[in-house]
């Protein structure tokens, strides 16, 4: 990313260049609300950011489309998520013909502990223009200060209708500080609905993909009386032991109740006591409580890691035959397997089908904090296929826009994943990402370890867990 800095001879701005950086020194307002004025950079970076180029009054377009036509050359946007490392050099890459092509160099800064410092910054009023939440729970809590630029406003409105499922504005609509805002629009996503399976002894067993719940659970039954647990189940992630059981809940709940419940149910309205809840958590123990189903058996799936579950799906022949796991386990695969040969995935059939075809995702949200013309054409830059289609074609990711074309998977397996997000009747985020930390990082991965490994019952890990809102 280039850091030349378009020459001013004008002795006025130069003044202003001057006082903007004698206030810069001085700590800034101390608040980072939405303005149209040049903003300070991110991060340790004491530069002013360069004031956008004024297009002509004759200019006409879209900021991404005067962005484009050169209208903003020489400007720079900061950017703070958490990508680093390989993730940040895919990102970089995606973003390089872009600021090739514009002249805006996105100055990206990333962090391990952004979510701690995301806060500190924004509260300290040098928020980055733009912010990547991997956890759209803690962008709902900063834009209730009103801090977060409405994006309602900022970009256009039947553009993105047209380009997102509804379920991913509805999850960018947030609470501001006096009312519903728009705030962040999703650029990447994982997906969790899916069921991994060894595809080319699945096949050989004759065992066909079951497209209901009660296929499926008869499948499991079948592969059990084959020999076989069909499960392959581990919770085990150190301090973090327990957050994969939480997908098993939220997909559940996703195919036995209403989204509404389910929406209601993160924001702590809908307790974790009630029945909804309640029967989600008895299927899904239909599964993990019958020894014959899970590989290891029931107590095993405390102390196995989320990481090697899956390792006995790739013996041959297979130990175990299923695991329900987000995209991003395939990382854990056995280098020499291979997608769409070795293995492959089904989407984790429907319960109830008044619910339709539900998905759950995870994925990043990217919010505003400061309104110039140039932030505003990056922002709607990244609301195009165009902005993640090298890191797509590298792997690993799902783009949420319906403009990413199927053809930039490098395999069956991606394209068939992201042609189920573009269909999904219903899309919601990973409701334990969304709750309190007290509760989905806490008392919901604590409570449902204690039930599983049997130090709890049903309704005491229940009440257990509704005590992490209590507090």
């Amino acid at each position: 990313m280039t850091k030349a800095r378009k020459a001013r001879t004008s002795i006025l701005l130069s003044l202003c260049l001057s006082f903007t950086m004698m206030l810069s020194a001085c700590g800034g307002s101390g608040d980072a609300g939405p303005t149209t004025d040049p903003a300070p950079s991110g991060g340790d970076n004491k530069e002013t950011t360069t004031p956008a180029t004024t297009p002509s009054d004759n200019a006409s377009g879209s900021p991404l489309e005067l962005a484009m036509q050169g209208k903003y050359k020489g400007t720079k946007v900061t950017m703070f998520g958490p990508f680093v490392d390989a993730d940040q050099k895919k990102f970089e890459d995606s973003i390089k013909e872009f600021e090739d092509k514009t002249g805006i160099d996105i100055q990206y800064e990333g962090s391990k502990e952004f979510e701690a410092t995301i806060n500190v910054r924004v509260d300290g009023g040098s928020a980055p223009d733009i912010a990547d939440f991997p956890q759209p729970g803690l962008l709902a809590s900063i834009a209730k200060t009103g801090k977060v630029v409405d994006l309602n406003n900022i970009l256009d409105q039947d553009k993105l209708k047209k380009n997102y499922n509804q379920s991913w504005l509805d999850m960018g609509t947030m609470d501001g500080k006096d009312g519903k805002i728009m705030a962040g629009i999703w650029n990447r996503s994982n997906v969790k609905s899916m069921v991994w399976y060894p595809k080319k002894q699945f096949d050989e067993a004759g065992y066909k993909v079951p497209q209901t719940w009660d296929e499926m659970m008869a499948l499991t039954d079948q592969i059990a009386k084959d020999g076989d647990p069909a499960w392959a189940i581990g919770i085990e992630s150190g301090a973090a032991t327990g957050w994969p059981a939480t997908d098993w809940i939220e997909n559940i709940m996703l195919r036995t109740t209403t989204p509404e419940n389910y929406d209601k149910w993160v924001k702590g309205e809908l307790p974790f006591t009630s029945p909804e809840v309640k029967n989600a958590f008895e299927v899904m123990s239909k599964i993990w409580l019958n020894k014959d189903y899970v590989y290891g058996g029931t107590k095993s799936i405390v102390t196995t890691a989320f990481g090697d579950a899956p390792k006995p799906m790739f013996t041959n022949p297979p130990k175990a035959w299923f695991n329900l796991t987000g995209n991003f386990i395939t990382s854990f695969f056995p280098e020499t397997a291979k997608v769409d040969q070795d293995y492959d995935w089904f989407y984790l059939p429907p319960i109830d089908e008044q619910y339709g075809k539900p998905v759950l995702v995870a994925g990043d949200i990217y919010a505003m904090f400061n309104d110039r013309p140039e932030v505003r054409a990056v922002m709607e830059f990244f609301t195009t296929g165009e902005s993640i289609k090298k890191w797509v074609q590298s792997g690993g990711v799902i783009a949420p826009m319906n403009d990413a074309s199927l053809d930039w998977y490098n395999s069956e397996s991606d394209k068939r994943m992201a042609k189920l997000v573009q269909d999904a009747t219903t899309l919601r985020f990973d409701g334990s990402d969304l709750m309190p930390g007290k509760v989905g990082a806490g008392s919901f991965w604590k409570g449902m370890t204690d039930y599983v490994s049997g130090t709890v019952n049903l309704d005491e890990a229940l009440k257990q867990i509704q005590k992490g809102w209590d507090n």
